[in-house]
């Protein structure tokens, strides 16, 4: 993980390998963002106008690198976009500060130091530059740069990411800023081993492995963890993880994570969707869309990554994680369109579509997780490609059997930077789940797939209790190039919504 110090140092007399400033989009061209006045004198005051003579214009994410003149101690200055500047008396938004300083922190990959004097208004801006520096630096190389020269020795690895972060302008002494800076520490860091999990390859993730993995991160942090494997599965009745996993070498596994706090007055429950590798099943999905299958955990992952962040940050509220993890592949033991399910809530399931299985796992821990009656349960899940088409890859979609808790987690994703947007769940549409055969059947009609899959998942949650439902399946893994602090591969979707929301309800301020 990249380090992260405060520093009051001036931009002119720190030495690091590089130094970070901000440059906005002007009505006459680029104009040098705040914290960067010493770098700008250094350059005679002629700063702008070299980036102008360069082409640079300040626009979101841009980067332009110049060698440094005499009066600094880099050799060399990064100059990064923010977009347009704001209007008389308004800061820049925290996201255009964050989606910079990631943009500057990906540029310097290979670097040891360097150091950002970006606009730092108040707290809430360190909190936005650090956090993006911090997901910005990030670099998945566990499985690059072993091949052997011809001699024998290794050859060289993949540049690795910015070592150290200096945050010029933030107060190390100033409890406000200190906090911020914690706090973006241990954000970035799950967000970042969510985004492992997620671009670690099915082979050495499976349900065994990823569950493994969660126990002993959880014992780290004193997380309670209980982990069902197969026998116990079969056992309790869980015919929905059961009969997506039966198809693999590698069964299945529901792990909880409890975080508790002694002072809390109320508790959530996370669920996770956890496909550690999906082919589809039987219903195999068509060529090419395989390739990218090891990311249909990153729900479970997010729901992890936010226990753990929780715990991290000892938020007053108690935080359940529920990580439903299964396997789906083709075998003749493979459950089959037409099979009847029972899922631990007793209802039973008629199997239309096996690749259909995500809200077949997410079914038996939302009943699972509703029996400890939470003051809410959100579920997390790459769950459906109609959420894609419909939103496409950046934006989740949220439902909801609340409407101002929809809003809630809404207005807290944007907040926080994850682009969402609320969704309706149709009563009409239910109707389209009727089986002449069971109690319900996992496909509907075609037409509003993410809604209907959150009608279905609302079948399986308590009553009485508040619910809602993240279709992360556009923004959980980017295909594209890097952008911001987006890296290419899996993203840590979500993770920061569920910390946020930990943290609203642990403090009442709660919509």
């Amino acid at each position: 993980m990249t380090a992260l110090t405060l520093s009051t140092a001036g931009a002119a007399t720190l030495r690091a390998d590089a130094l970070v400033v901000g440059v906005a989009k002007g009505p006459k061209g680029p104009v040098v963002a705040a914290g960067a006045e010493a770098v700008d004198k250094a350059y005679d005051g002629k700063l702008a106008a070299v980036l102008d003579a360069l082409g640079a214009s300040g626009v979101e994410g841009e980067i332009t690198k110049l060698p440094a003149p005499a009066g600094l101690k880099v050799p060399v200055v990064l100059a990064v976009g923010l977009g347009s500047v704001p209007e008389q008396d308004e800061s820049f938004d925290e996201e255009a500060l964050r989606r910079a300083a990631g943009a500057a922190a990906r540029a310097l990959h290979g670097t040891k130091k360097a150091a950002f004097a970006l606009p730092l208004d108040d707290a809430s801006a360190v909190t936005a530059v650090a956090e993006g520096a911090l997901l910005g630096a990030y670099a998945f190389t566990a499985y690059q740069g072993g091949e052997k020269k011809a001699g024998g020795d290794k050859a060289a690895g993949p540049k690795q990411p910015l070592a150290e972060v200096v945050l010029l302008g933030a107060k190390p002494r100033d409890k406000e800023h200190k906090a911020a800076a914690e706090r973006a520490t241990v954000v970035a860091t799950e967000v970042n081993i969510a985004r492992d999990l997620i671009n670690t390859p099915p082979n050495d993730l499976t349900p065994e492995a990823f569950a493994a993995v969660a126990s002993a991160t959880a014992k780290e942090h004193g997380i309670k963890v209980q982990v069902l494997d197969e026998k116990a599965l079969l056992k309790g009745g869980y015919g929905g993880l059961i009969g997506v996993g039966k198809g693999s070498e590698n069964p299945p596994r529901l792990v909880k994570l409890s975080y508790t706090h002694s002072k809390a007055e109320k508790t959530l429950a996370f669920v996770g969707k956890g496909i550690t590798y999906d082919s589809g099943g039987i219903s195999l999905k068509p060529a090419g869309h395989n390739e990218t299958m090891k990311c249909d955990m990153s729900g479970a992952a997010a729901v992890f990554a936010a226990v753990v962040a929780a715990a991290k940050l000892g938020l007053r509220v108690n935080v359940t994680g529920w990580l439903a993890l299964a396997e789906n592949m083709p075998s003749g033991s493979a459950t089959r369109p037409g099979d009847v399910l029972r899922m631990y809530s007793g209802k039973t399931v008629e199997v239309l579509n096996t690749d259909a299985e995500g809200r077949l796992v997410l079914a038996d821990a939302l009943t699972k997780a509703s029996e400890d009656n939470p003051d809410a349960i959100v579920d997390v899940a790459t769950l459906t490609g109609a959420m894609v088409l419909a939103l496409g890859n950046r934006t989740f979609g949220i439902m909801a059997n609340d409407d101002a808790f929809r809003t809630s987690i809404h207005e807290i994703a944007e907040e926080v930077g994850e682009a969402s947007w609320p969704m309706p769940l149709p009563a009409d549409l239910r109707k389209s789940f009727d089986s002449p055969t069971a109690d319900i059947a996992n496909m509907g009609e075609r037409m509003g797939g993410g809604l209907l899959a959150g009608l279905f998942l609302q079948e399986f949650v308590g009553e009485g209790i508040t619910w809602a439902h993240l279709d992360i399946a556009g923004p959980a893994f980017h295909e594209g190039a890097p952008y911001g602090y987006t890296p290419k591969g899996g993203t840590g979707s979500a993770v920061r919504t569920l910390v946020r929301l930990a943290e609203r309800t642990a403090t009442g301020d709660l919509g």
